[in-house]
């Protein structure tokens, strides 16, 4: 990770509509203002899942800078993430429906999968990114509990059909990596992109934007 020139800004764009994401950075106190950006998010043929969450993660930074920059703004920092379930070698995005929901959860049932989250920030000096990974165990689920788990809700727009942070909590019986990163923002990697970019932490939420302590 190269050290960027600090900026000493009073606040970063969010390029994420996830209340996930949003919830996390504020957790460790970062002024942000939400952008909303679109990239397609199709899995390229042959694409690892590495490079896969690496690309979207910069791809919706790059897009948000460029938007920012368009809409006059002084060109602060854009922060942005993608997520990725992996198992058997195969990217489970969100489910298109309860049989896909229900088709995800069976497949990562009793078994131990893989989340790969990577953070990017884009500044005037470039793109900066880091990848978070983690290894998630389930328990066994039957397929009248995934199908329960379906109609709370919940999982419509989760990737790999499951929220660590919600009801899907009851699945995990180990968790080796980040929790953060599994929700979708791993904040040691964030923290750090922030860090050297001179973004301020630990300043007092008010609608996403914060004052000095």
């Amino acid at each position: 990770m190269s050290i960027l020139k600090p900026l000493c800004v009073d606040f970063v764009y969010l390029a994420s509509g996830s209340p996930r994401r949003r919830a996390l950075l504020m957790q460790i106190g970062v002024p942000f203002q939400i952008l909303n950006v679109s990239v397609d998010e199709s899995v390229a043929p042959g694409e690892r899942a590495f490079d896969y969450v690496s690309r979207l993660a910069g791809a919706k930074a790059r897009e948000g800078r460029r938007q920012s920059l368009e809409d006059g703004s002084p060109g602060r920092p854009v922060l942005a993430a993608d997520t990725a379930v992996v198992i058997d070698g195969e990217i489970l995005g969100k489910p298109v429906d309860g049989e896909d929901a229900v088709r995800m959860l069976r497949l990562l049932s009793g078994r131990t999968h893989e989340v790969l989250t990577a953070v990017a920030l884009s500044t005037a000096g470039g793109l900066q990114s880091a990848v978070s990974r983690s290894d998630v165990t389930f328990r066994t689920i039957s397929e009248t509990e995934a199908r329960g788990y379906w109609n709370t809700g919940e999982p419509r727009d989760k990737a790999g059909g499951y929220a660590i942070q919600g009801h899907g909590a009851v699945f995990v019986a180990e968790l080796r990596g980040s929790y953060s990163g599994v929700m979708g923002l791993p904040l040691y990697q964030t923290a750090e992109l922030l860090r050297l970019a001179g973004v301020p932490r630990w300043r007092l939420a008010d609608h996403g934007m914060t004052d000095e302590h």
